[in-house]
């Protein structure tokens, strides 16, 4: 092996330990939704995990023939753009507007951190997760809009309260989740009602 060759192979390997070290900033990324304890707010890091063990669990609710691994990828590097653009609150729909531009470049600099092969494809998973245009991407979608409301839902409302949300507005969220999974979006449906009923989500 060539010293030239060595030394590229170092090259890349330190640069895909740079994209490891900024990555480990998502940890410190606090979104809105409480744990299921109830004991405090989740990250996004933690956020991220519990989609990729979704996607696990919960695959047999995907569409025929979809490609589950890519799913899992997809959930994985979704949220890393909110290292720089920080997390939004997904029923404000003016802060939603606004993130979309700091979100975009987030992508380009976060994925340029490494090797441009690598780059380009974290890249491509982030922007079809965004895109909604794959089964895939639908169904990555749907685990993500799934996964507050569940909470929501054993939090007695946790966020819904906290932010006077609306039943219809949760249920625009459900329509998200049912383009990816029928059955999720069924489940997610029922969910919404008996919070409905138990008053901790107002129509």
């Amino acid at each position: 092996m060539s010293r030239v060759t060595i030394a590229s192979e170092e090259d890349r390997l330190n640069t895909q330990i740079a994209f490891a070290v900024e990555i480990d900033k998502l940890k410190r990324v606090i979104r809105r939704n409480l744990l299921m304890d109830g004991s405090r707010r989740e990250n996004d890091a933690e956020h991220s995990w519990y989609l990729g063990m979704l996607a696990l669990v919960l695959g047999e609710h995907a569409p025929p023939g979809t490609d589950l691994q890519r799913v899992g990828a997809m959930v994985l590097v979704h949220d890393l753009v909110e290292i720089d653009a920080g997390d939004t609150f997904i029923y404000d729909p003016g802060a939603v507007a606004a993130q979309e531009e700091a979100e975009r470049a987030a992508a380009e600099r976060i994925f340029g951190l490494l090797p441009e092969d690598q780059a380009a494809e974290l890249r491509e998973l982030w922007a079809e997760f965004e895109a909604r245009q794959t089964q895939e991407a639908r169904f990555a979608k749907a685990l993500d809009r799934f996964a507050p409301i569940l909470a929501n839902h054993h939090t007695d409302g946790g966020t819904w309260s906290q932010f006077k949300v609306r039943a219809g507005q949760v249920l625009e969220k459900v329509q998200i989740i049912e383009e990816g999974s029928p059955s999720l979006g069924a489940y997610a449906r029922e969910l919404v009602r008996l919070s409905v009923a138990r008053g901790h989500l107002s129509e």
